[in-house]
């Protein structure tokens, strides 16, 4: 029987999703998921099952003759941010910068602020937001008891949301290219004469109604003390115990596990001047390495679409572990072993690539079953009214992006359906169709525990990682419903506005209301 691109091609992301509600355990879960879609890809046949599995896990590093240079530089990144860390840690520069802020920061809405903030302002690219922001905000939410898997919440709500949102950013320039290429195609060039890439995605943004909710419930949730769901027992335990993580589900990525000895020396600029030096040298290179590969005029949104962000970080990366080597190296007082501190760094980072490494191979098998293909093909196949076509196609973006853990996979497929179904029917709900396709990938991606963006928040923070993903659906299902009733009043209106006041509307009267349900 052929399961590939029918309705059981659902079954492998069903599986594994349930054995990650069921038990809590990522790795055993995602590796059930991935032998259950080869299984179905080779029709149950065990030799050819085992090949498939296995060429999953290789073709993240080595495929057609090449070397996975991108998955590999990512893992080589968070090697290096697991080596900053402890060097930060084993200098004393967090512990020094916790003091400091400390008394700057001085309550817990405070510190949260600091990292939901600190979100908005690094735009520029997803990953590089998550794991940069949790070294920033991790040493002051820690100090004011937030709990880890609320900061998770807090850096994951303002990365993927702010850089859909923006031109200037790896996922603007990305979504731009995709967009001209569908109003280059010969079938829709008629129809969409008078859009163009950037003005069309200029036009998503207000429309794109899931990113802002997700934007404005981080800032109601710090100010309302919104915490509720599976958060609530996080933040309880935090405020009552000083316990940021669960301890009985204690494996977490980033963490070292008080193994690496903090120096008492320690200063201020041994945290920031590596931390700098990071985010210093990943920007230079990624404007450089975009202007290299730009052919013609070089803008701004020519210079995000062509830059090389994973080689960015990985040379930020280095030269930010370099410079806190140094800084541990002619520090006096008490210090760990040196070779131990690196491979505590290391360490440290492993249980996120595992996640990580079994995450692409999920999305490689459900590529394979072709489950993002049904849905897409399903969307196209129902006759809606083309009003409706919004709302419907964000719902289908979030399942598909749920499914499969890739936002940028679900904009390469839904993308050139939902433009080529509005242009043909109505160009007027082109840019609104594009939007939703937008706003249900990302909302999607909060929700799915196979998503890489997810996984590196959950490292930023130092949370474990399912405990992260639990947290944060109930918020993002909140904005999902808000964004839901912003769409049927755009369908009902054809307002862009009425769409976008509602949402925000709904999103703060089901704030209030739950809050006014949580004890005091």
């Amino acid at each position: 029987m052929d399961f590939v691109g029918t309705i059981y091609s659902l079954i492998p992301p069903l599986v594994m999703i349930i054995l990650v509600l069921l038990t809590r355990k990522v790795l055993i879960s995602l590796g059930v998921g991935i032998i259950v879609g080869a299984l179905m890809i080779e029709s149950f046949d065990a030799v050819n099952t085992a090949k498939t599995v296995w060429l999953s896990f290789q073709e993240i590093f080595y495929s057609g003759g090449e070397w996975g240079v991108w998955s590999i530089q990512l893992i080589a990144f968070l090697l290096l941010l697991g080596i900053l860390i402890a060097f930060l840690t084993a200098t004393g520069g967090a512990k020094a910068f916790g003091n400091w802020a400390i008394n700057r920061v001085k309550t817990r809405e405070g510190s949260q602020y600091t990292a939901g903030l600190s979100g908005l302002a690094i735009f520029i690219d997803d990953y590089f937001n998550s794991l940069t922001i949790g070294q920033v905000s991790r040493p002051i939410t820690d100090r004011h008891k937030v709990s880890r898997a609320k900061l998770a919440y807090l850096i994951d709500s303002t990365s993927a949301p702010v850089t859909v949102l923006t031109p200037i950013s790896s996922w603007g320039a990305y979504i731009i290219g995709t967009i001209g290429g569908i109003i280059a195609t010969d079938k829709l060039q008629e129809q969409l004469s008078g859009f163009s890439a950037f003005n069309t995605f200029i036009g998503t943004i207000p429309m794109n109604y899931y990113a802002i909710a997700a934007i404005i419930l981080v800032f109601l949730v710090i100010k309302m003390r919104l915490d509720f769901g599976s958060m609530r027992e996080h933040e309880v335990r935090a405020q009552d115990t000083g316990e940021l993580i669960d301890p009985l589900n204690s494996d977490v990525p980033g963490d070292l596990q008080d193994d690496v000895h903090e120096n008492n020396n320690g200063r201020i600029y041994h945290l920031i001047i590596p931390i700098l030096v990071l985010v210093v040298a990943t920007v230079t290179s990624m404007i450089v390495t975009g202007v290299q590969a730009t052919e013609g005029e070089v803008t701004a949104v020519s210079i995000f679409a062509n830059t090389n962000v994973n080689y960015s970080l990985v040379l930020g990366g280095v030269l930010s572990v370099l410079t806190g080597m140094l800084f541990y190296l002619i520090q006096s007082g008490e210090k760990t072993n040196f070779f131990r501190v690196i491979w505590e760094g290391i360490k440290a980072m492993l249980p996120a690539i595992y996640i990580l490494v079994l995450a692409w191979m999920i999305v490689s098998i459900i590529d394979g079953i072709g489950t993002g293909t049904y849905l897409a093909e399903a969307v196209k196949s129902w006759n809606i009214s083309i009003a409706y076509l919004p709302l419907i196609i964000f719902i289908i973006s979030g399942l598909m992006a749920f499914a499969t853990g890739t936002s940028w996979g679900t904009f390469g497929m839904m993308l050139p359906i939902a433009g080529e179904i509005a242009a043909l029917i109505d160009p007027d709900f082109f840019v609104a169709s594009l939007a939703a396709v937008l706003a249900g990938s990302v909302f999607g991606d909060h929700c799915s525990p196979i998503s890489d963006t997810s996984v590196l928040s959950s490292t930023g923070a130092g949370s474990n990682h399912i405990d992260h993903v639990l947290t944060q659906i109930p918020y993002a299902l909140l904005a999902a419903l808000a964004s839901i009733f912003g769409y049927l009043l755009f369908a009902l209106t054809s307002s862009m506005l009425v769409g976008l006041l509602v949402t925000i509307g709904v999103l703060v009267l089901l704030a209030y209301l739950i809050k006014s349900r949580l004890p005091n």
